[in-house]
C-alpha cells in the first residue's frame, strides 16, 4: 500500500496550482488531498466524472494500472476538462504511446522530485513528467519544469 500514497511535493503542486487553479484532485487520500474537492479509493475515482480542472497524481506503483488512469484523463480532457497530470517518465508504455503523446503539453521535471510518506521527504526513483490534457490540444509541446525541491 505505502507505494500508492505518496504525496506530492506542495511546493511543486503550488507552482502547477498557481498556474491551472485546480478544482478536483482526482487521486488522493485524506491527508494527502491537494484541493478541496477530492477523491478517495473508496469512492473510485475512475468511476466518476472529472470536470473542471483537475489535479491527478494516480497511484502507479508495482501492479497499479496506470492505463486506466491516464486515460480516463484523455477521455476527460475529451468533454471539456483540463488534466495536469503528474506520471513517472514511461516511454516505452502503451499508456504513453495511446494517450500522453495526444497530450496539449509534457514537461518533464528538473532532477528527480522528493515525495513524502507519512510526513518524511524521500527522493523519488523514477524520473517525473507532467501531461497536460486540454479539450483541444495544439500542436505537443515538450518543455522542462523546475523540480522546486523541498526539504
Amino acid at each position: 500500500m505505502a507505494e500508492t500514497t505518496w504525496e506530492t511535493p506542495q511546493q511543486f503542486f503550488n507552482m502547477l496550482n498557481d498556474e491551472f487553479n485546480f478544482v478536483l484532485d482526482v487521486a488522493a487520500l485524506p491527508g494527502t488531498a491537494k484541493c478541496e474537492k477530492y477523491f478517495t479509493p473508496e469512492v473510485d475515482a475512475l468511476r466518476q466524472d472529472w470536470d473542471g480542472t483537475f489535479w491527478m497524481n494516480p497511484p502507479y506503483g508495482r501492479g497499479q494500472n496506470v492505463y486506466a488512469w491516464v486515460k480516463k484523463a484523455y477521455e476527460s480532457a475529451k468533454r471539456g476538462a483540463v488534466g495536469v497530470c503528474l506520471l513517472p517518465v514511461s516511454g516505452d508504455t502503451k499508456w504513453f504511446h495511446d494517450f500522453c503523446l495526444k497530450a496539449d503539453e509534457i514537461r518533464f521535471v528538473k532532477d528527480r522530485l522528493w515525495f513524502s510518506l507519512n510526513g518524511v521527504a524521500q527522493r523519488a526513483n523514477h524520473a517525473s513528467m507532467v501531461v497536460i490534457f486540454k479539450p483541444v490540444p495544439g500542436k505537443l509541446k515538450i518543455s522542462t519544469v523546475p523540480n522546486c525541491r523541498e526539504r
